[in-house]
């Protein structure tokens, strides 16, 4: 499995106008239904409804947001770089600026989970998330996503 499979460039963006997890899931519903065709409502209602189970920040200003949806053949994801780092109720009580959701089909099983610990893998090297914050373009966050160690396979 690769990032690039996962991600689309249009996927990839930069926000400063985040001001809370709900505005968060709202504009990862709009950029997943312009570049995946998935139901933005529906997929916010999905995020939220998985964050519901336990805060999906996984330390060291990065969260990883996943749901699983109907409509999909394989997993997407969406990276967000935010301007403004936002509280998330992380593991670590950080504010987070690094997001990297998920989206599976519902059946997804092992592609989901080999998916998440992919990214899981990409977001914990330090040296690619400082990679992260230092760019502002949308074409750099992809390749340094797309390019990143963490891509070996699960």
């Amino acid at each position: 499995m690769d990032l690039s499979r996962l991600l689309k460039p249009g996927a990839v963006k930069v926000l400063s106008n985040v001001t809370s997890k709900k505005r968060l899931f709202q504009d990862l519903g709009d950029i997943a239904a312009l570049t995946y065709g998935l139901n933005a409502s529906e997929t916010v209602d999905a995020l939220q409804e998985r964050e519901s189970l336990g805060p999906t920040g996984v330390g060291h200003g990065v969260a990883l947001p996943h749901a699983r949806l109907d409509g999909l053949d394989h997993v997407v994801g969406v990276f967000l770089r935010l301007d403004k780092p936002l509280d998330f109720d992380a593991v670590d009580r950080l504010p987070v600026d690094l997001v990297f959701a998920l989206f599976a089909p519902k059946d997804s099983g092992v592609e989901h989970l080999k998916a998440l610990a992919l990214v899981s893998r990409t977001m914990r090297d330090s040296e690619t998330c400082e990679k992260l914050r230092a760019n502002t373009d949308p074409a750099a966050l992809h390749a340094v996503l797309t390019e990143a160690k963490g891509r070996q396979a699960a």
